[in-house]
């Protein structure tokens, strides 16, 4: 298990003074703490655009890492997962959880205390109990109209 942050290619504390837009791409993919809530399927009110989180995973997300099991290849598998970029952070951000560093720092808010990048160990993000590690359900094992009865209340 890597307890260590690989910082090559990272400018010190970049996330304190360099915009979302600025970042180069290893600065921008460092921002994932690997929570997994990004890959939480979402059900969305059309009327009031409020988002609810499920506890249904994308079938792609490993419940035991919180990672996606194909990053580079995922939209071969799940076209409709959104990439998320510098310039597209404005258009999503509000479906992303609370907790997230892109929506923290699109927001003009401080990472927290466990992000990988503040404590320096990529485990933070567990231990602190932020990420959905051990608590997910493969959507394949859900019908898409029973995800309501796996909404999360609070996904803080």
């Amino acid at each position: 298990m890597n307890n260590k942050i690989d910082r090559s290619g990272l400018r010190p504390n970049f996330w304190e003074s360099i915009p979302l837009t600025k970042m180069n791409s290893r600065e921008w993919e460092a921002l994932c703490d690997g929570c997994g809530k990004c890959c939480l399927n979402k059900l969305e009110d059309e009327d009031t655009g409020e988002v609810a989180f499920t506890r249904v995973a994308c079938r792609l997300l490993d419940d035991d890492s919180c990672q996606c099991g194909q990053y580079e290849i995922r939209k071969q598998f799940v076209p409709e997962c959104v990439s998320l970029k510098p310039e597209t952070i404005k258009d999503v951000a509000y479906w992303l959880p609370a907790t997230c560093a892109y929506r923290l720092l699109h927001e003009g808010k401080p990472l927290n205390d466990w992000h990988p990048l503040v404590s320096g160990d990529p485990q933070t993000v567990h231990t602190a109990g932020i990420s959905v590690r051990g608590w997910t359900i493969p959507e394949f094992e859900v019908a898409e109209e029973d995800w309501e009865d796996y909404i999360i209340e609070d996904l803080s």
